[in-house]
């Protein structure tokens, strides 16, 4: 089975890797993929092999916590955490301050000796008081030979501060970096505040989809007899099929079920229920007895009586949160890359920071060994895995979940990805691009005008000139008769169209196409649809389609604006374009800054202009993560249609 499941503790691309390296050796673990950004897990496993308490107990030995139990809330935790870690960074700003006040001799306390003693003292309180789990986790990382971020700032401050210490009462007294020590995980722990707080709003979509479920329902009962009925409230958790509960004007449906009752000023037996935050249609929808109802609509006229038919997560809304949340744990090809560079760059920091320290001393032997120091340690801290690592899966997940607040659900973050890539749609006509009419008698339907049987679905004509004013072919495949098919496809200005089409029909289209060279998009919603579907590049579905359809599809519409699907392929576009705009700059920014921080400039300058410390360096570590998720977040702008 596959579970989403929330992941605590996650600060970087290693700790990702770490996570899903993990869950993936457990036996019983098909696949496991962890989203940073999301910071959940989509877990393929096998209950009877292994348990969800297994995987907690396999992350909690390396320093992460996997949310299973009912009364845990994931965004509790981390909302408790963000206060913590906003706690930690201002106390450690605080000490680090002071520890630069007395450090720099800003404040006379006695001479360079006491200076030092007391730097000292603050310095260890800053490790202790708001660093101490860097060490921790790195600890448990390295136990069980993995490594993170953590790791590169437990070695920096540590060797910076023992470096400093043994100065203070055996050295030489002016070499001390004990405020450097401090910023490097102030500065950390102010750019993870900065990070946690950006990637919250790549999140915002999600939450609004939740946002759309109430938290509780008035639950309608009967006495004995039938009549006298009480309305009680309760959580909406505890609603159960068959319940009667009843939905006011302006409140949300609670689930999904059947009308059992309906009334508006308007009609004595009707409500009017909006439905465009599921459907995206603008128009209210008539409801009355008999009439299905989702979870997250809103009767906006009159109020409404509904017996439970799913509840939880059964609903239609909660199948959809579930399918953009399982869209933003899938990876796209590019992050598979990154994922593999990510795993191996700790280590190879760490060796480049050795390295820089053996080369330092090799040249100018014990007469450099302070420079050598400061050099290593800036390497270790200037270096930002996160950067590469956030780079893709943000901009996926503002990506997707653009396209969700537009009513496009993508089920996979391959097929966000090859969607600009497509240059042919084939398209059914009746259901897709055209809707029955239901007031027709279909027995009398052969010997009535085709634009009598059905109609154009909304904006279906524009949707089809946009596609091709893009340069995208566009094929009609009906199973309808040739003037039926010629009449609509001239209505829509498609040029290639074929009637009297079997599902065989369409497979072959697709192949052929392919043969061709062409990168094809599939729309269907039927059955006769699905093999076409699953051969295509990318396969879309209607929602009001078969749920053949939808499960073979990687992209569904939730709504009939077929203008939806050019704006999917324009989203696609915009989303890859911004994840190699983040990986060019975070590749940049460690190529540049590693050199610089080894002391690459000493070899051409007696006094460089430009010299990198550790705290300078703990600096830009910070900005480069947070400048790739603000970057992302930009998405939510020029994605708009």
């Amino acid at each position: 089975m596959k579970q989403t499941l929330p992941v605590v503790g996650m600060a970087c691309a290693a700790c990702a890797g770490s996570v899903e390296r993990k869950l993936n050796s457990l036996k019983g673990v098909t696949n496991a993929s962890v989203n940073l950004v999301g910071r959940s897990a989509l877990v393929d496993y096998d209950p009877a092999q292994v348990t969800l308490e297994a995987m907690k107990q396999a992350l909690n030995d390396i320093g992460f916590d996997l949310v299973i139990e009912q009364d845990r809330s994931a965004d509790a935790i981390r909302r408790r955490e963000y206060v913590l870690l906003l706690r930690r960074a201002m106390l450690s700003w605080l000490l680090s301050l002071a520890c630069m006040c007395v450090g720099m001799r800003w404040v006379d306390v006695g001479g360079p000796t006491v200076s030092n003693q007391l730097s000292l003292l603050i310095a260890l309180a800053n490790l202790w008081f708001c660093g101490r789990t860097f060490y921790t986790n790195a600890v448990r990382q390295l136990r069980h030979a993995m490594a993170n971020m953590d790791v590169l700032v437990a070695l920096s401050t540590l060797v910076a501060f023992l470096f400093s210490a043994y100065n203070t009462f055996w050295g030489d007294p002016s070499q001390t970096y004990f405020d450097s020590c401090g910023m490097i995980i102030t500065f950390v722990l102010t750019g993870r505040l900065l990070e946690e707080k950006a990637k919250d709003g790549t999140a915002m979509s999600i939450r609004k989809l939740m946002g759309l479920s109430p938290k509780t329902a008035h639950v309608v009962s009967y006495d004995e007899a039938g009549n006298a009925p009480t309305v009680e409230d309760v959580p909406v958790a505890t609603i159960e099929v068959g319940d009667v509960l009843e939905v006011r004007p302006g409140e949300r449906v609670p689930v999904d079920g059947e009308v059992v009752a309906a009334e508006s000023f308007m009609t004595a037996n009707a409500a009017y229920v909006d439905e465009s935050m599921i459907t995206g249609e603008p128009l209210p929808v008539e409801k009355r007895s008999g009439s299905r109802v989702l979870a997250g609509t809103i009767p906006l006229q009159g109020k409404l009586r509904m017996r439970a038919r799913q509840v939880g997560e059964h609903t239609a809304l909660a199948r959809i949160i579930s399918m953009v949340e399982a869209a933003e744990s899938s990876k796209a090809p590019v992050q598979r890359i990154v994922d593999k560079a990510a795993r191996v760059f700790v280590p190879v920091v760490a060796t480049l920071s050795l390295l820089t320290f053996v080369v330092w001393m090799v040249v100018g032997g014990w007469a450099v060994l302070p420079q050598a120091l400061v050099c290593a340690v800036t390497v270790l801290v200037v270096a930002c895995p996160c950067a590469m690592g956030l780079a893709t899966p943000t901009a996926l997940m503002v990506g997707m979940g653009k396209a969700a607040e537009h009513h496009v659900l993508i089920k996979d973050a391959t097929a966000l990805e090859r969607l600009r890539k497509v240059d042919v749609v084939v398209t059914d006509k009746t259901g897709t691009l055209t809707k029955a009419n239901q007031q027709v008698d279909f027995t009398q339907a052969d010997s009535l005008p085709y634009d009598v049987r059905e109609t154009l679905k909304p904006h279906a004509l524009e949707a089809m000139q946009t596609l091709q004013g893009h340069g995208v072919d566009v094929w009609m495949m009906s199973g309808d008769r040739e003037d039926a098919a010629r009449y609509w496809a001239d209505k829509l200005g498609v040029a290639h169209y074929k009637a009297g089409c079997t599902p065989q029909d369409k497979e072959d289209l697709v192949r052929r196409l392919q043969a061709e060279g062409k990168r094809v998009a599939m729309i269907g919603d039927g059955i006769n649809d699905a093999q076409a579907l699953a051969l295509a590049d990318v396969s879309i579905a209607m929602a009001d389609g078969t749920d053949v359809a939808m499960d073979v599809a990687q992209v569904t519409l939730m709504t009939d604006d077929l203008r939806a699907l050019p704006y999917a392929m324009r989203l696609s576009g915009k989303t890859v374009s911004m994840i190699w705009q983040n990986l060019f700059w975070a590749f940049v920014y460690n190529l540049v800054n590693i050199p610089l921080a080894a002391g690459v400039l000493w070899l051409f300058y007696a006094e460089p202009p430009i010299r990198l410390t550790p705290m300078w360096g703990a600096a830009l570590m910070a900005f480069s993560s947070v400048s790739v998720v603000l970057n992302s977040l930009r998405l939510r702008f020029v994605a708009n249609r």
